[in-house]
């Protein structure tokens, strides 16, 4: 066999063992995740019997009585209504307070305002919890939209600042000091020039701030009650019992998941855009 040939062999052997070793990779990445996910799938459209069984039962007839159930006798119609209500307000009042927060801290260099922010982002949310469950009782807001909001805020508010904070830090100062030339004022420069440049920016950390605040649990069962009980503490409940109802719970937890992986899938190119350009400064 001539030197040529076998090298060419060498080079592919080379090849397919860097092929077989990437997916083996992704496999034991994918794996893991996927597992859960696959499993609850299948116990919410199982009937309770064979759910517990061992060996698992693979072969058997959907059934949708678990989701009937879980919106039928639970209410879970109102509490995906609230959870949606807290998420959205929380991640609108957060930009717009973030924001101009952001621009603040990356144009003026305010190192002292950022570390209460950092310190903000890092700090367990049970800091937090007591202090607003007490103010709010006083104020009697528990169990109120508004003490919800605020709460979800203390997650998502620092997020888009610690996210934003980047993006105005890598825009020339230059492109706001000409429309400020041509008449602008600073808050006209910052919405109608500035803001526009960092939409990956904007789109990812809200986003993010969303699916925070969806996911939400801590502050939920501590601030909410029958009218504003979010998904998480509803999914919760059916574990109170003294004999779970798994194919209520798997199905609950079907309804929670869901949304958050349709906005990754649909959202995951904005996402990963803007992570990468906020990350890269020129």
């Amino acid at each position: 066999m001539s030197e040529p040939m076998v090298l060419k062999n060498k080079h592919q052997r080379k090849k397919v063992i860097k092929n077989v070793g990437y997916w083996i990779v992704v496999a034991l990445v994918i794996i893991p995740f996927l597992f859960p996910l696959v499993w609850m799938l299948l116990s919410s459209l199982k009937v309770q019997g064979d759910i517990t069984r061992i060996p698992p039962v693979w072969n058997f007839t959907p059934t949708t009585q678990h989701y009937r159930a879980v919106f039928a006798d639970h209410d879970f119609a109102r509490y995906i209504f609230n959870s949606a209500v807290i998420a959205l307000g929380s991640t609108v009042f957060s930009l717009i307070l973030g924001l101009p927060a952001a621009y603040s801290i990356a144009r003026f260099q305010q190192t002292k305002f950022s570390l209460g922010i950092l310190i903000a982002r890092i700090a367990p949310g049970i800091t937090f919890l007591i202090p607003w469950f007490m103010l709010f009782s006083r104020l009697r807001m528990v169990d109120t939209y508004t003490s919800m909001i605020l709460a979800h805020m203390l997650v998502g508010l620092p997020f888009i600042v610690w996210v934003m904070t980047p993006f105005f830090e890598g825009l020339p100062v230059e492109l706001e000091q000409a429309a400020m030339i041509d008449g602008a004022s600073q808050a006209g420069a910052f919405f109608r020039v500035l803001l526009p440049l960092t939409g990956p920016g904007v789109i990812t950390s809200s986003i993010l701030a969303f699916v925070f605040s969806w996911n939400n649990f801590m502050f939920g069962v501590v601030l909410t009650g029958a009218k504003t009980k979010t998904l998480p503490v509803a999914v919760f409940n059916f574990m109170a019992y003294s004999e779970i109802n798994w194919g209520g719970l798997m199905a609950a937890a079907v309804v929670i998941t869901a949304p958050v992986i349709v906005i990754a899938l649909v959202a995951q190119k904005y996402i990963i855009q803007g992570l990468t350009t906020g990350a890269v400064k020129e």
